[in-house]
């Protein structure tokens, strides 16, 4: 057999997606859209599951560039090193279906712009790595947002029970997923797994929100 690389058509994309999913639900992922704030292990997992769903727009945001540490729960390879994470990521995505339209902004979120930056953006992923960052955008969302729904990622270190990762709605428009207490300062680390699992959890109930499955 010839070994060569196939760039499948859009058309063809969607055939297979459409006979992976059904009809209605593909043409719900492929007319819906979501942002991806801090492109880390939770966030890259989650892109990269949101893309092969099907979904049809996807804003990721991070400032960081892609360094070795990363290389043990994210996504990204050898060859990204030193690139920044929307410009790695995007190319990772593109790989997986180039119909997507990606958005990226390449920048740290703060109280002062993420008003701006998340203006367009209704199902919101927060992944970042440290505690503060992630009270500060879900704070803020909750805040100046109301139209906006989060999936937020709390508790996800180490290497226990697999069980104990869980998908929450805390508020009306606030679902959390995680264990809820596990962090990387206690000194047990970040393991692929666990990390995984909890991106998973995000990325499912985003696709649960957009399917209008709101229950946990």
């Amino acid at each position: 057999m010839e070994d060569r690389h196939t760039i499948l058509t859009k058309a063809e994309i969607e055939a297979v997606l459409t006979a992976r999913h059904t009809l209605p639900v593909h043409r719900k992922l492929k007319h819906a859209g979501a942002a991806v704030a801090g492109l880390g292990g939770l966030g890259s997992n989650v892109a990269v599951m949101l893309a092969r769903a099907g979904i049809g727009s996807l804003h990721l945001i991070d400032f960081d560039r892609v360094e070795p540490s990363n290389l043990n729960r994210q996504v990204y390879k050898m060859k990204h090193l030193g690139k920044y994470k929307t410009d790695a990521l995007r190319e990772e995505i593109s790989e997986i279906n180039p119909y997507i339209f990606v958005r990226t902004d390449t920048v740290k979120l703060t109280p002062d712009n993420a008003g701006a930056i998340l203006a367009d953006d209704k199902i919101i992923c927060e992944a970042f790595d440290r505690a503060k960052n992630k009270a500060m955008l879900v704070n803020h969302l909750l805040e100046h947002r109301p139209d906006a729904v989060i999936v937020s990622g709390s508790g996800m270190a180490g290497h226990g029970s697999s069980n104990t990762i869980q998908t929450q709605q805390r508020m009306k428009n606030l679902y959390l997923c995680g264990d809820g207490t596990s962090d990387i300062a206690s000194g047990i680390g970040l393991m692929a797994p666990r990390v995984t699992l909890c991106a998973a959890h995000q990325a499912n109930m985003i696709l649960r929100l957009i399917l209008g499955e709101k229950d946990v």
